[in-house]
């Protein structure tokens, strides 16, 4: 899976967490809590859905990885790569 590939799976899940939010023109460079109206819970669901949808386990230690488009690609790219997304 690419990076791009990466950020449209983690686009989705937040469409579908935050579905009132516009995620059209969100920066990848930015953070995402920055950028939209996401509280902790929205986070902690992006993190059990990336589980459920793609077998992908985030660490609490991790999150912070997380925050922003960009980081999201840079974690997440090997971690679909090594379950063969």
């Amino acid at each position: 899976m690419t990076k791009d590939e990466t950020k449209q799976a983690v686009l989705e899940i937040i469409a579908d967490i935050a579905p009132d939010e516009d995620i059209s023109n969100l920066k990848s460079d930015v953070r995402l809590r920055d950028q939209m109206q996401l509280d902790s819970m929205d986070f902690l669901d992006i993190v059990m859905e990336l589980r459920k949808r793609h077998n992908i386990e985030v660490p609490e230690a991790d999150y912070p990885q997380l925050a922003s488009l960009d980081s999201c690609a840079d974690y997440l790219t090997p971690k679909f790569t090594a379950l063969g997304k």
